[in-house]
């Protein structure tokens, strides 16, 4: 059986991820070695499942979810949501992407007491987290302000 012409090469599957960092893990864009290790997996995810008989569809579902693996919980698109959420009238939404980038180093000892996984946001303890957030949240603005 001969590979598809199809097949991306490591470039689309590294683009795919540093646009997926970009919006919710910005702190990782300029870990190279993670996003080139990411997306030489996926790419060798995509060869082995077409080599293996699954159509390009399947196989690019099995790449990406090698690509994104331990990335679907986004502390940075929690600190966001919250902002949005709890913050709407004190910080101004062109200006929660930056706030949220700040806040994720003032925040780190918080998210260090949770088990955070892909499925972190199902989990009763994401109320928890949330709750916790907030609150270091509005400390840090009465402190600091935007």
């Amino acid at each position: 059986m001969s590979i598809r012409n199809s097949i991306p090469d490591i470039s689309y599957f590294r683009l795919s991820l540093v646009d997926f960092l970009c919006e919710s893990h910005p702190e990782r864009l300029n870990d190279d070695r993670f996003i080139t290790a990411r997306a030489g997996a996926a790419t060798e995810t995509y060869m082995q499942a077409v080599l293996n008989g699954s159509n390009d569809i399947e196989a690019d579902e099995q790449a990406h979810r090698v690509l994104f693996q331990d990335l679907y919980f986004s502390r940075h698109d929690t600190l966001k949501n919250i902002l949005w959420n709890e913050f709407a009238g004190e910080v101004p939404e062109d200006e929660t992407k930056g706030l949220a980038i700040k806040l994720l180093l003032e925040c780190e000892e918080v998210f260090a007491k949770y088990p955070l996984s892909d499925d972190f946001a199902c989990e009763p303890e994401y109320d928890l987290l949330y709750t916790e957030l907030t609150g270091a949240i509005a400390l840090y603005l009465e402190n600091y302000g935007i």
